[in-house]
């Protein structure tokens, strides 16, 4: 009874090996068999390769677009800057209208004073000539209008202007001739144009001693001298004052012209008063005197008003620097 019982639980246990055995191998081999594939949840009805391909092209055309709207921009903005430009200068030329616009007004409203100044002054300027020509004097100070003659130097400032050049240059050299002829001798001349260029270059800040020799070669030089003017005196003058002024010497400046070009009657006066300033005892540096030129009437109305803007500019600086201005005419070298 004891053997049957062994015998039966050996062979339970072997049976039970065999099948867990071969379960095994089946799990195994599923395994296997299911290992690589990947399940797929959804087939997408469009081919993905074709979407990425028109989504690059969609990126380069936005690319390209970019790059034209930045070309585009800074296009805009160098015409911004251009415009930008362009507004500052007609802002700066509207400040220089406006400003020329109010020294008109200025000089408009000084042009009438001084007018009826000048007006005045003639008249009486005429009646002293007449009453010095009616004098037979050993001096002939009516050659240049009774100008006072007390300098021991003398600064000739010439206008250099194509209007005189053309229409006065002659009778501006006799005029030379007749007021060197009144100062039979002084310590001192010299001769610059309104622009301040000096006749003699080699001469310059210098004074040039006075001899009869040395007129002449002045005179002879002063027939062919050409140089640039820009029909203003206000350089000329400054710069004789500024070189030559000394409290020690009588100095007296001649400006000889016919017309006045400047923006400015009013801005001249000022720089000359500005140079040209008085001591404690009322003195000035250089006594200013002037002799203005006509010009014809063919010359043309601008012309004319040119040479009426000079005549009222000198009168002006002359009354205001101890000097006297002379108007010429064109009977006086008519008859000469």
């Amino acid at each position: 009874m004891r053997k049957a019982r062994r015998s039966t639980e050996v062979f339970s246990l072997a049976f039970l090996d065999v099948i867990t055995c071969g379960f095994g191998a089946i799990i195994l081999l599923l395994m296997i068999s299911k290992t690589g594939t990947t399940p797929v949840l959804e087939t997408s009805p469009t081919p993905l390769d074709g979407i990425v391909r028109d989504l690059q092209v969609q990126l380069f055309e936005i690319r390209g677009e970019a790059k034209v709207l930045d070309r585009e921009l800074n296009a805009k903005h160098e015409q911004i800057s251009v415009w930008e430009d362009r507004v500052a200068r007609l802002q700066a030329e509207l400040a220089l209208a406006m400003k020329n616009y109010a020294n008109v007004r200025d000089d408009a409203s000084a042009n009438t004073i001084i007018k009826g100044e000048f007006a005045i002054a003639l008249q009486k300027l005429t009646e002293e000539m007449k009453r010095l020509q009616a004098q037979q004097g050993a001096v002939r100070t009516d050659l240049v209008g009774g100008i006072p003659v007390d300098s021991e130097y003398i600064v000739f400032v010439i206008d250099t202007s194509g209007s005189m050049l053309q229409l006065n240059w002659g009778n501006m050299i006799n005029q030379m001739i007749a007021t060197l002829d009144i100062y039979p001798k002084v310590k001192g001349l010299q001769i610059l144009s309104d622009e301040g260029e000096y006749l003699f270059s080699e001469t310059r800040r210098k004074w040039i001693p006075d001899t009869p020799g040395r007129r002449k070669v002045m005179i002879s030089t002063l027939r062919g001298w050409r140089t640039f003017s820009d029909s203003s005196p206000v350089e000329g003058i400054i710069a004789a004052i500024r070189t030559f002024q000394d409290p020690g010497k009588k100095i007296s400046i001649y400006v000889l012209g016919d017309d006045f070009t400047g923006r400015s009657i009013r801005e001249v006066i000022d720089a000359v008063d500005k140079i040209n300033r008085p001591d404690a005892q009322g003195n000035r540096p250089a006594r200013i005197h002037a002799l203005g030129f006509p010009i014809p009437p063919e010359a043309g109305p601008e012309a004319r008003l040119m040479n009426t803007r000079f005549a009222m500019l000198m009168r002006e600086v002359t009354r205001r620097n101890g000097g006297t201005f002379v108007g010429l005419d064109r009977d006086q070298f008519r008859s000469n």
